[in-house]
Order: structure tokens, then C-alpha cells, then sequence
């Protein structure tokens, strides 16, 4: 009646958890806490005027050189500044982690944080595979795209700074503020589909969107589900940039699945594990791409920097992965032996990042900004697997719209009735860690990376 999977569920809850760890995970919550007020205390000076980390962003990016290398000094200093105290939470959270893994018999956190996840159907073996794929067949890839688009941006000698642009005259911009977009998307999904109309239209009329930075307000973007009322919600902190497209979609995409099993009767099957969530959303920011004329004031535009920006964003992705691998296997490592490693992991995945005048960089502290890290261990890879099974619904997309569509639609259904790859298979979707499939996944978006090029120079000719 219920079916295998949510016995396996909780048998899996059971194997991560026993009354002996609890002052353990309580001391993993203080910790993770303590980094997150660290972050959030950032008083950055910049230009006479003081910014968090967040705010900061919009300066490390620029169209002006000067002022994103400016920016970007100013948001490395508050980080060597405090690199000590990151330092010695990170090494506390790692012994923490351990000291769990041991007490509930296993060698060390990485299978404990697997199963944490409710990875039951792949391992760190699985992953380091599928690693090996992205670092063959997508690493040179990026590469050539970075090259490409700061080529296309007029920057020679590029810095670590310059990495975000792609073209000379700054990146796209929507046409309009928040109510402007949700008009936009409130057309593009009456035609996108019935099932799209209503749920969005439901999502309007009854204000399930909070999209406007303002003072005060919790930073990020994310959706969440009142399971009472059967009806998802959307937070975000708009702010004026094809960001603020890019997160409507994407929680739009999340935000669907939830009201598509919204009938399920068994709680723990409405929703499916995170890399397999991340899919709903990544993908449904590639079937709004023909609508994106309403967003723009030049679409193909937008729709090249997004998919350069999808495929760039892999190789970090999965280098965020092998770092974790690292630390979780040898605990014992000091500060800045992490710091040597990533940099390491760095030079092989991301080999575009030049540190010349940033020498605490140089040094491999990169990762002290990226909260997952400290806070979601082992979640990061998530991104990057949804990523390339959201490209197979583009390339889908792309050949027949009404086809791809349905077969989304299937798999939101599908809700979190099964595991992750038992999930890729009901849906007919190939499978990342199959050696080939990256590539197989590759291959199509290297022709329309050509095709989208050729259009943006045909109208600057």
C-alpha cells in the first residue's frame, strides 16, 4: 500500500540518528549559527558608504573595471580579516561531524552525510564518477566560454574579478520591476499550459509571492509549502537584475511541483530529494526562454548568458563537492591545509582563476565564502546533477516544445515517490552517473551556444 521506498526512508532516518549524538548535533547547530552571524555582520565600506556581502554584489559586478576590482578587494578583506575565527569554525564543525560519524559506526562523515541526504540509490563512488565526467568533457568547455565571453566583453587579461562578464555593454537587464514581471509571467504561463495559467494565476490572486528586497528582510530566495492550505510560497529579494528572472522561474519551477502533488496522501512522497527538486526548478527556467522577449529588451541576449552561465557554473559545482570529499576524509587536516587543497581543486576545475594582486586568495580561501560548505555538507553537487537533466529538457524544448512539457509535468507528478536515479528512470531521463551521459547531455548545447552566438552578431553587424 504505501510501497518499499518509505520504509527504506525511515530505516535510512534511523541508521543517521541515535540519543548518543544529540549534544553533537546541537554543537553542529551552535556553529553553523556562528558563521552565519559572521557573514551577516559584514559592515563593508565601500565608496563612502557601508554594505553587507550581499549588497556588495552589485559593485563586484560592474560594467566598470576599476570598480569590481575595488569591490571585490574590499568584500576579500573582510574575509582575510576574519579568516582565523572561519578557520577554527570550519575545523570545529568538521571534528563535530566526525565525532558523529564514529559514535554511529562509520569511518568517517561521508557516508553518514549521504544518507543524511537520503541519497539511497548512489554513493561517493557514484559521484566521484560523474565528477571525472564534468572535469573530462565540461571543464574545457567552461573554459572556452570564459575565454569567449571576455573576449566578447573587451577584457584582456582577465582577473578573478572579470569572471561575471560577458558583454561590453553590461549584462541584460529586465524591462521592469516585480509587478511588471509577474504580469509578464502571468501571460507567459496562461500559454505555456492550462495546468501553468491556474497554478500562477492561484499563486497571484491569493499573494503566495514576496519578491521585493527591502530593509530588514532576510536575504536569499526559496519555496516553501503550507501543506494546510495545499498552496506553495515564493520569498525573493529582487533587485533589478536578470537575477531577478532567473530566481522567479527557478522557484517557479519549485513552487509547481508542490502544487502538482499537492493530492499525494503520504507526506513523505509530495517531495523528492534535493538534487531531484533541483531539477523542477532548473528546468522550468529553460521553458520560459520563449517568453523572455516580454522580460528583455534583448532576449537572445539573455538566453546566451543564461546558458553560458549554466554550463560555467558545473566545473565549481563539483569542485565544491571534491573539496568537502577531502575534508571529510581527513579530518585531522589544519586550516591551511584545506586552504592548499582547494586551492588545488581550484586549479584543476576552474584553471580561469587568475589571484594576481589578491594573494590571500592565491592561498586557496575562496571556499570560506560559500555558506553550503559550512552549513549543507555534501549538497552542493545537487546543483550541478539537476543541471544536467534540466539540459535534457532544453534540448527536448528545443526539438518539440509540447513533448518536453508533458514529460516535466510527468515527473512533478511523479512527486518523491522514489529515489533519485529510480526517479531519472520512470521519467525517461539519462542518468548522470552513467560514464557517457554528460557528454551525451554536452554535445546538443554546443550547437546552440554556436546558434545564439550567430544571432547576437548578426544584429551588432
Amino acid at each position: 500500500k504505501w510501497g518499499s521506498y518509505l520504509f527504506k526512508m525511515i530505516e535510512t532516518q534511523l541508521k543517521t540518528f541515535d540519543p548518543s549524538i544529540i549534544e553533537l548535533l546541537q554543537k553542529e547547530s551552535q556553529l553553523t549559527n556562528e558563521y552565519s552571524k559572521l557573514i551577516a555582520s559584514a559592515q563593508i565600506k565601500f565608496d563612502g558608504e557601508v554594505y553587507n556581502i550581499p549588497q556588495m554584489g552589485k559593485f563586484t559586478q560592474d560594467k566598470n573595471r576599476d570598480v569590481r576590482k575595488r569591490a571585490s578587494a574590499a568584500v576579500v578583506k573582510f574575509f582575510e580579516e576574519n579568516n582565523d575565527e572561519l578557520g577554527r569554525i570550519y575545523h570545529e564543525l568538521v571534528q563535530v561531524r566526525h565525532a558523529m560519524a564514529v559514535k554511529l559506526g562509520y569511518k568517517n562523515f561521508i557516508e553518514l552525510g549521504y544518507l543524511k541526504l537520503g541519497r539511497l540509490d548512489y554513493t561517493a563512488k557514484e559521484v566521484a564518477g560523474y565528477r571525472d565526467q564534468i572535469y573530462r568533457e565540461v571543464v574545457p568547455l567552461a573554459h572556452k566560454l570564459y575565454r569567449t565571453s571576455l573576449r566578447r566583453a573587451g577584457i584582456k587579461s582577465p582577473r578573478h574579478y572579470d569572471l561575471n562578464q560577458s558583454f561590453s555593454d553590461g549584462n541584460p537587464v529586465p524591462l521592469g520591476d516585480s509587478k511588471y514581471l509577474v504580469k509578464a509571467a502571468t501571460k507567459m504561463y496562461d500559454e505555456l499550459s492550462p495546468e501553468t495559467g491556474e497554478f500562477f494565476r492561484f499563486m497571484v490572486d491569493k499573494e503566495l509571492l514576496d519578491l521585493d528586497a527591502r530593509p530588514g528582510k532576510r536575504g536569499g530566495g526559496y519555496m516553501t509549502y503550507f501543506p494546510r492550505y495545499q498552496a506553495p510560497f515564493i520569498f525573493a529579494n529582487f533587485n533589478g537584475t536578470a537575477g531577478d528572472v532567473d530566481t522567479l522561474t527557478h522557484e517557479v519551477g519549485h513552487a509547481y511541483q508542490g502544487y502538482e502533488s499537492r493530492h499525494i496522501k503520504v507526506s513523505e512522497y509530495r517531495q523528492p530529494t534535493l538534487e531531484a527538486c533541483e531539477i523542477h526548478s532548473m528546468s522550468m527556467e529553460f521553458f520560459a526562454w520563449p517568453w523572455m522577449e516580454s522580460m528583455f529588451d534583448d532576449a537572445d541576449k539573455y538566453r546566451l548568458s543564461h546558458l553560458e552561465g549554466t554550463i560555467k557554473f558545473l566545473p565549481y559545482g563539483v569542485a565544491v563537492d571534491e573539496f568537502q570529499e577531502g575534508v571529510y576524509a581527513n579530518p585531522e587536516m589544519t586550516h591551511e591545509e584545506r586552504c592548499a587543497m582547494w586551492r588545488e581543486i581550484e586549479k584543476k576545475y576552474l584553471p580561469i582563476r587568475n589571484y594576481k594582486g589578491a594573494p590571500f586568495l592565491e592561498k586557496g580561501t575562496f571556499w570560506l565564502r560559500q555558506s553550503h560548505i559550512f552549513s549543507s555538507p555534501f549538497y552542493y553537487i545537487d546543483y550541478t546533477l539537476a543541471q544536467v537533466v534540466a539540459f535534457q529538457f532544453a534540448t527536448e524544448m528545443w526539438k518539440n516544445r509540447d513533448r518536453a512539457w508533458n514529460k516535466y509535468v510527468k515527473l512533478c507528478r511523479l512527486g518523491g515517490r522514489y529515489p533519485f536515479v529510480e526517479l531519472l528512470a520512470k521519467a525517461k531521463l539519462r542518468n548522470p552517473f552513467e560514464d557517457g551521459n554528460v557528454r551525451r547531455v554536452i554535445t546538443p548545447l554546443k550547437r546552440k551556444l554556436k546558434e545564439l552566438t550567430q544571432v547576437l552578431e548578426s544584429k551588432n553587424d
